[in-house]
């Protein structure tokens, strides 16, 4: 058997690039490589503004050739840091040597010892990483997210009094309308949305174990914390002051716990939607040239939906390793948090992915109103909860002896069919004031849903 020619090992850089890609500007290996690189050119503007150590400050045209590093990184870098780390062994150790060589090329080798000055590794990634992962939530996962919810408020609106049976159970109950069902997934997903816009990203920038000692013993004068916020604060991002040798990452844990509630709601979404589709509820378009089945020809299968779930659940497997893992580091530093960050893309990856599906899914769906009407018209015995309520209120009133409301609804409708001439007939024989007959007698299954169409106001 021949070797194949070198292939993509995850279906997120093959089968699925597309629906992903906008994920790798930021969540690649190049991506927090970039970032890196903004740090610390950033890092010798920001000393050299201060003219620490003697420096002068650089000119706008150095500090825009400076800042050309890493907006216009691109594969010369790439392959640039590739070769250097196959050398260094360190990934970080390569980037300061990048950026040394290009000052170099720049005619900057008078600052070129500010480079990486007095930083951990850390103080570089932490930054690079809280600086990357913001920008691909803020401008590529939460856009889909946003996407999602305003699909499914769409939609909501538009059913927003389509009666259906609801099913609490898995049987028949008290009906509601699937604009007010739908309208229950996108109020909690955009709660989570905000408290995930709300979140901090953080990053430390305090040297070999958070204590700023090498900058001390090199300029014992300067206010080194204050600068270091000012600095991290300056890069759009939040400063940790109290860490070990790496920032904690607990904001890291906030963040992919969020993210993994927002998937369980969707997760759940995905499977009501797939159960409604399976119920005859929602009727799906069929797309011009495509297969449902192999064998079955008159099949359209809910695969945007199931393609949603299984991302979900390996993006919500990802996560809760990353917040599991990244939560303890052993002493003042440990290891296990580098291979566990470059995962980050994957569970993401995973979870824009299954966004994408379900956006392109809501799409593809038609409400069914008839099914609904006649699924409604099948279960008259859900009425039952509305009548034993009335007629407890009209005990209350004193218009009415009956005794246990509740038993003899449920002797009437528990385990069997009623129709709605049977109801209607039982309703009149009730000892109840004859207002409330009439309002029994008129109600049926699809007007039976109370504040269902006016609560899809709530969003």
């Amino acid at each position: 058997m021949t070797t194949l020619p070198p292939q993509p090992l995850s279906p997120l850089d093959g089968r699925y690039r597309a629906a992903v890609t906008g994920l790798a500007d930021y969540l690649s290996e190049a991506g927090l490589n970039r970032a890196r690189v903004e740090v610390e050119v950033e890092w010798i503007i920001a000393l050299t503004d201060r003219s620490l150590f003697g420096s002068a400050a650089l000119s706008d045209a150095d500090k825009e050739a400076l800042r050309a590093l890493y907006r216009d990184f691109g594969q010369a870098e790439i392959d640039w840091l590739a070769e250097k780390e196959a050398v260094t062994r360190h990934d970080v150790k390569a980037i300061e040597y990048l950026v040394r060589d290009r000052l170099s090329s720049l005619g900057l080798d008078a600052v070129a010892e500010l480079t990486h000055f007095a930083c951990t590794s850390e103080d570089i990634n932490s930054a690079s990483y809280a600086l990357t992962v913001r920008r691909a939530v803020e401008r590529v996962w939460l856009p889909k997210l946003r996407a999602v919810i305003a699909a499914l408020g769409a939609l909501a609106v538009e059913h927003r009094d389509a009666a259906m049976l609801s099913r609490t159970h898995g049987q028949p109950a008290t009906p509601s309308t699937m604009g007010k069902e739908l309208a229950v997934f996108a109020w909690r997903l955009e709660r989570v949305a905000r408290q995930i816009e709300g979140g901090e990203y953080l990053a430390k920038f305090s040297g070999a174990t958070g204590t700023w000692s090498a900058h001390l013993s090199a300029a014992p004068d300067v206010d080194w914390p204050e600068l270091s916020r000012a600095f991290i604060e300056g890069l759009g991002i939040d400063f940790n002051v109290l860490t070990t040798q790496i920032e904690s990452h607990d904001w890291q844990v906030e963040l992919y716990d969020r993210v993994r509630h927002a998937g369980g709601i969707l997760h759940n979404l995905a499977t009501d939607v797939w159960t409604y589709i399976s119920m005859g509820f929602f009727a799906q378009i069929p797309v011009a040239g495509a297969t449902g089945s192999s064998t079955m020809p008159h099949k359209i299968n809910p695969i945007r939906f199931e393609n949603a779930e299984a991302n979900l659940e390996i993006a919500g497997g990802l996560l809760q390793t990353l917040s599991s893992t990244l939560v303890t580091s052993r002493m003042q530093r440990d290891l296990t948090d580098s291979t566990t960050q470059r995962n980050i893309g994957v569970a993401f990856g995973h979870s824009l992915l299954a966004l994408d599906n379900l956006q392109r899914g809501l799409t593809e769906i038609l409400l069914a109103r008839e099914v609904l009407l006649a699924d409604l018209d099948a279960n008259w015995e859900v009425l039952a909860e509305a009548i034993q309520t009335v007629v407890r209120a009209e005990i209350v009133a004193g218009r009415s002896q009956i005794t246990d409301p509740y038993a003899l609804l449920k002797d009437l409708t528990r385990g069997r069919r009623v129709g709605a001439a049977e109801l209607a007939e039982f309703v009149r024989g009730l000892d109840i004031g004859d207002a409330a007959k009439e309002r029994l007698v008129a109600l049926t299954p699809a007007t039976y849903t109370g504040l269902a169409d006016a609560l899809v106001d709530e969003l």
